[in-house]
């Protein structure tokens, strides 16, 4: 197989990333301005390429094989690397500074990146930054697609640590949110078994917190409660616990965010024995360039990690 960069041209990339959003090979020429006897050419020429299908076709449209995805990931991010590329020649042509897109899990956006990028503002004004909230199961899968310039996440299952760069780490602990006027908020002296009376609102399962605040209860024999609202919004689990008794686990940075900015009218529990969640870490790709905005914001990200981490000392 000859090389493939001497080969593969970005019109391919484009051709596949069409083909695998659509399904159809026509409707992926539309997109790709071409004639459908121009890219069904086109596929042939690829396939001829990496001397392997890289599509199937069936009656519900065109799916990639496991080569396929393989090089629709990549097309992906190369595409994203050129509009990315394409879009900070234009801000510094429009005087404005580029733009930096980061993702997070919620306590290290509250914590960490929040801040972060607020003194960034205060360097690169006119900076183009987009934020976003979701768990890792979410955030991984776009660091790889191109979506992200870094993330503050962990790495789950299937992905392979291996592919990334793990920077700056920051261990989560957990703390409980009620209403103000809840029945654990009455009590002089909290038990651990107090907590068994009432329901959860909480992430969904197989989550570091999930997981981590179902191994506490087992492991001082408290049974999981009847009642399970799974939601990633913390809007949602604002509005329920207002006029509910159920609690809600969140990271202690969620929670004296909450508590020092009056939102919601939250109060914090805490549970009598500590309940810690896996560390997540400052996340890159490998080999990974960034522009000179994300470059700055992940440093100062960085920064702000190792301040804490100084102060836990």
């Amino acid at each position: 197989m000859r090389r493939l960069t001497d080969r593969l041209r970005w019109r391919h990339f484009r051709l596949l990333e069409a083909i695998d959003e659509s399904g159809q090979l026509s409707i992926a020429a539309e997109r790709v301005a071409i004639s459908q006897p121009s890219a069904s050419r086109m596929l042939a020429q690829i396939e001829r390429t990496i001397e392997q299908p890289v599509f199937v076709r069936g009656p519900k449209g065109m799916t990639p094989t496991p080569i396929g995805q393989v090089l629709i990931r990549h097309a992906k991010t190369l595409l994203r690397g050129l509009t990315t590329a394409a879009n900070e020649v234009d801000a510094f042509a429009a005087g404005r500074t580029g733009n930096v897109r980061v993702g997070s899990v919620t306590g290290a956006a509250v914590a960490y990146v929040v801040p972060s990028v607020q003194r960034l503002r205060a360097e690169a004004n006119g900076a183009d930054i987009t934020i976003s909230v979701a768990p890792s199961e979410e955030l991984i899968p776009g660091l790889l697609n191109g979506e992200f310039d870094f993330v503050l996440s962990r790495v789950p299952p299937p992905h392979d640590p291996r592919q990334f760069d793990l920077l700056q780490g920051r261990s989560e602990t957990v703390e409980f949110l009620v209403r103000p006027d809840h029945p654990l908020l009455r009590l002089k002296r909290r038990t651990r078994q107090d907590f068994r009376h009432y329901g959860w609102v909480i992430q969904g399962p197989g989550t570091p917190m999930r997981d981590a605040v179902e191994r506490a209860f087992g492991e001082h024999r408290i049974p999981l409660p009847e009642e399970i609202i799974s939601t990633t919004s913390l809007l949602v689990m604002i509005a329920y616990l207002q006029t509910s008794d159920a609690i809600s686990p969140v990271s202690s940075e969620v929670a004296v965010l909450l508590e020092d900015a009056g939102v919601g009218g939250m109060a914090t529990v805490s549970f009598p024995a500590p309940i810690t969640i896996p560390p997540y870490h400052l996340i890159q790709r490998r080999e990974q360039g960034l522009g000179p905005l994300a470059t700055r914001l992940r440093d100062l990200v960085i920064e702000a990690l190792q301040v804490e981490r100084g102060r836990a000392r």
